[in-house]
């Protein structure tokens, strides 16, 4: 007669034990968002069968996907997780920070929350979970590896506050959510940058909650400008200490737009902007993140050089017209 032995059991291995809980907390968190997320069908952009992701922010319709996915379009058509085809309004596009707002008639629409963007750690859990093929969502995940970064939009504008992360970014996810493990949103997926591969950036969940704010009360982002086409230049290190500058460039004025503020300001050609309202210019950008909607109308003080005078004139910033 031969003895069996008793089968042996290995106790999980922490490493084990570890994965299985990153494994719950992905599939947990992909299992209550996955009900809100959409599909977008866009005909009428330039960019005919046009294709990207989308997400419930509200129970009556309201959600939330790229600029670029939905710029120009002429007909929306949605398709939710559960079957339904829905057509969609176009309640408000803004370019600059590359998101918009759908609305949609239905009802029982799962939708998500937006969290605080400003909590977010490096290292933490990140999702990105989309629609690209209609009912066929895909996952994935990866950690927030970058916070605060800044990204050039399709209008040309610096995107502030975007998140970067290595859960990839599949074709036709964009506008889709960057979700954390409670199933909150803490940014919306964007692909504007066509050699980014493996990693993924998103519109910081702060950022969304104010433009769509906005885009639902106005349909649009109040913006001004002063018309001037501009250029980064460095500074004469002998004009910086002469005038006890604390910066090194400036944006040199290279054109106008016809009858603009600037040129009603007595801005010309050559000039050099340094400052507006006494807050430093010294690139484009930094002007451009100055020329908020509240200053639309108001009068401000805009610092300039004109060869190596140092002069101060007033300005009266217009309201940016929307975009075609």
């Amino acid at each position: 007669m031969t003895a069996s032995l008793p089968a042996q059991t290995c106790p999980p291995s922490p490493e084990g034990e570890l994965f299985d809980s990153y494994s719950t907390a992905v599939s947990e968190a992909v299992s209550a968002t996955r009900p809100a997320v959409v599909h977008i069908e866009v005909s009428g952009n330039g960019t005919p069968g046009g294709t990207g992701s989308g997400f419930f922010i509200s129970p009556d319709g309201y959600l939330l996907t790229n600029s670029h996915v939905v710029h120009g379009a002429r007909e929306l058509k949605v398709f939710l997780a559960d079957g339904r085809k829905l057509s969609a309004d176009l309640v408000g596009d803004d370019p600059d920070s590359d998101l918009a707002v759908l609305r949609v008639s239905g009802d029982d629409l799962s939708y998500l929350s937006l969290a605080d963007s400003n909590a977010l750690r490096l290292g933490q859990i990140a999702i990105a979970i989309g629609s690209p093929m209609g009912f066929q969502q895909t996952v994935t995940a990866g950690i927030v590896s970058g916070i605060g970064r800044s990204l050039r939009g399709a209008s040309g504008r610096l995107i502030d506050n975007v998140i970067q992360t290595d859960a990839a970014l599949n074709p036709g996810n964009s506008g889709g959510p960057l979700v954390n493990t409670r199933a909150e949103v803490i940014g919306v997926n964007t692909a504007i940058i066509r050699p980014a591969q493996g990693i993924c950036f998103a519109i910081a969940s702060n950022t969304v909650r104010w433009v769509a704010a906005w885009l639902i009360k106005e349909g649009r982002i109040r913006r001004s400008f002063i018309g001037v086409a501009g250029q980064n230049v460095p500074l004469l290190r002998k004009l910086v200490h002469h005038h006890r500058l604390a910066q090194d460039s400036g944006v040199l004025v290279t054109g106008f737009e016809p009858d603009s503020p600037a040129s009603r300001a007595g801005l010309a050609a050559g000039d050099i902007i340094l400052a507006l309202d006494g807050i430093a210019t010294p690139a484009v950008d930094s002007l451009h993140k100055l020329l908020t909607g509240d200053r639309i109308g108001e009068r401000a003080i805009v610092t300039f050089l004109r060869g190596v005078e140092l002069r101060r004139h007033a300005i009266i910033p217009l309201e940016t017209p929307p975009r075609a």
